[in-house]
This record gives structure tokens, C-alpha cells and sequence, in this order.
């Protein structure tokens, strides 16, 4: 996996404005990922990244990029705890909740739930679930069923930051630097 196409998919988790992302990468041989993930994990922990894979299948493997302190304060919303607890996770342990989410990605189903563990607006999410995917607001990065304007503010925000890691990437500087300390 490159730097600059871990930076495209990334970009917001890297700057700290986001809780995490989730993107497929080509994975000929699960050495090679392995030794990726391990290189990333071993570049960015004292930024507070971890990167982790979730998911392989037909040559792809799915990665899990996020920020733990972020991560849990956002998983100690009431109204996130209350979907979470809804889908059998225990909302008092985010490792937990993560080998949760893990494990249902890896059913036959796909856990919309997911949507929580990227920062979502949980009302966001609860609106998908419940709406089967239909009758949504706006469809930008997500499927919003609550506060357009701000979700319209996040998408722009979000975009802004991948165009400005990408073009600071691009002008010499790496993955390490571009990371933010949160």
C-alpha cells in the first residue's frame, strides 16, 4: 500500500478531525499487508494512529485506521452506546466493541452499525438501519437522515483536508509529519 493512497483514504484521521476511516487495498500476499500495517503502526503510534486489518477476502483486505482517544470518547455518547448496546456490543469496552464489529464484518451480513466506528452522527446511522438505506436526507461520504448543514460542512472539511495532505505529500513531506499529535 502506498503512503500517498493511505493518505487519500486517511486524510481526516491523520489531521484529528475525524474518529477513523475504512478502505479495501490490493493484498497479493497477506505477508506484505502485515508488513504495511506493522510499518504504519510503527510510524504513527506516538501521533495516536493504529491501523488494523478487519477483513481479507479475494485478494483485498479491508483497514481500520483510527484514533483510540477519539475513538472512545465519541463511543461514550449515550446515543451511540444505545445502538451499540442494540447490536449486542458492550459499550463500556472499545476493544471489545472493536473485535465486536470485527467479527460481524466477517458474518454474512453487513454491520451498518459500522457507520459509529468512522464518527458517524449517530442519528445518521440509527436513520440508515432503520430505513434499509432509503429515504435519506443528502448522500455525500454518508447517508444523512438528521442535521444537513452540518453533515455538509463535515463532507467539505473532510475533503478540504485530503486535497491539503495530498498536495503537502506531494511537496515532499511525509506520512509522519502530515500526522497530526492528538
Amino acid at each position: 500500500m502506498s503512503d500517498e493512497g493511505f493518505i487519500a483514504w486517511c486524510s481526516p484521521t491523520l489531521a484529528g478531525i475525524k474518529v477513523a476511516n475504512l478502505f479495501n487495498c490490493d493484498s497479493p500476499s497477506s505477508s506484505e499487508i502485515t508488513n504495511d500495517i506493522r510499518s504504519y503502526n510503527r510510524r504513527l503510534s506516538s501521533s495516536g494512529v493504529v491501523v488494523i486489518p478487519v477483513k481479507q477476502m479475494n485478494g483485498k483486505t479491508l483497514i481500520y485506521v483510527y484514533r483510540p482517544k477519539l475513538l472512545r470518547a465519541y463511543l461514550a455518547q449515550e446515543s451511540v452506546r444505545s445502538i451499540l448496546t442494540d447490536f449486542g456490543y458492550d459499550a463500556d469496552d472499545m476493544n471489545a466493541c472493536i473485535l465486536r464489529m470485527i467479527s460481524r464484518l466477517n458474518e454474512n451480513e453487513f454491520p451498518h452499525e459500522i457507520g459509529l466506528f468512522l464518527g458517524f452522527p449517530p442519528e445518521d446511522v440509527k436513520g440508515f438501519i432503520e430505513n434499509k438505506g432509503r429515504n435519506y436526507k443528502v448522500c455525500g461520504m454518508w447517508k444523512v437522515y438528521g442535521d444537513v448543514c452540518k453533515c455538509s460542512s463535515l463532507f467539505d472539511k473532510y475533503e478540504m483536508c485530503t486535497r491539503t495532505l495530498l498536495d503537502q505529500y506531494r511537496s515532499g513531506n511525509t506520512v509522519e509529519r502530515l500526522t497530526a499529535v492528538v
